[in-house]
């Protein structure tokens, strides 16, 4: 199995130095916004607290109520979790080695860790925030999201160019979809339709269809593609191309029904180029 390495501080996938997404030291400065006190409550765009954490945090999903901030330390195989009324460390959970992405199910209840140098899935319940399940995946999961109805989770395997899809009531791979080439970030259409990878090895965005888990489209962006997000209404894909400095906007297809017709080059790939309907 693969195991990812240190390199001037930065974490290593198969020979490829990964940037950390939330700094390369042991303090995690997060802008936390102060909901329900009041615009006065804190100026705008500062950083009002400073929490630290494990080694090396890189991950972070914060739970749909708001109240707390789960952190994926990579150096120190833990999660931490802070409670964001007060920005303090309310918990610290041991998961896998080498934890890197982390994702929330929509009702909170759970919490999905990638830890990329033991190709696995630490399943965390965030009542009691303990580990209550391992998932076995491809080598060095990177990327995680979770669909609308919380029924699945995608998971980006860096290592083996594919993404498993684990279905949550029973934490089992249900389907493994074979994708390309140094797999990154992930994101799921609100819809739950499609799933978004950066394919950061041939530079490409490859497009799921989640009803039969296969590739449906293949959309050339920068070099080094890493972070996926799909903006709420589902009409629009932003992906950041770490080696050239850009962010490529991908049009996502909203024909339905009857709009969807076939005309040659003109039909929407989802790309955005070249679609009638993009």
């Amino acid at each position: 199995m693969n195991h990812l390495t240190g390199f001037r501080g930065y974490p290593t996938v198969r020979g490829r130095s990964r940037r950390l997404v939330l700094g390369l030291t042991a303090t995690f400065a997060m802008v936390l916004g102060m909901a329900g006190m009041g615009v006065s409550a804190a100026a705008a765009d500062t950083v009002i607290d400073t929490v630290l954490v494990g080694a090396k945090p890189f991950g972070v999903a914060i739970t749909p109520d708001g109240t707390h901030a789960y952190v994926t330390n990579f150096n120190d195989g833990t999660v931490s979790v802070i409670d964001t009324a007060t920005n303090t460390v309310d918990d610290t959970v041991m998961v896998g080695f080498q934890p890197i992405g982390v994702a929330i199910t929509p009702d909170g209840t759970h919490a999905y860790v990638t830890n990329a140098g033991d190709g696995t899935v630490s399943v965390i319940e965030t009542v009691t925030n303990t580990e209550v399940d391992t998932v076995l995946v491809g080598a060095n999961p990177f990327g995680v999201a979770i669909t609308l109805d919380g029924s699945h989770a995608y998971v980006t395997n860096s290592g083996a160019g594919t993404v498993s899809v684990i279905g949550t009531v029973t934490n089992t791979v249900i389907d493994t979809v074979p994708v390309g080439i140094s797999l990154q970030g992930v994101a799921i259409t609100p819809d739950g339709t499609r799933a978004y990878v950066a394919t950061a090895g041939d530079g490409t965005v490859s497009v799921i269809g989640t009803v039969t888990n296969t590739v449906i489209d293949t959309v050339p962006v920068g070099i080094n593609p890493e972070g996926v997000a799909i903006t709420p209404d589902g009409t629009r894909v932003y992906v950041t191309n770490q080696d050239d400095g850009s962010v490529s906007v991908i049009g996502i297809d909203q024909c339905t029904g009857s709009l969807c017709l076939d005309f040659g080059s003109l039909t929407g790939s989802g790309s955005g180029a070249g679609s009638a309907f993009s």
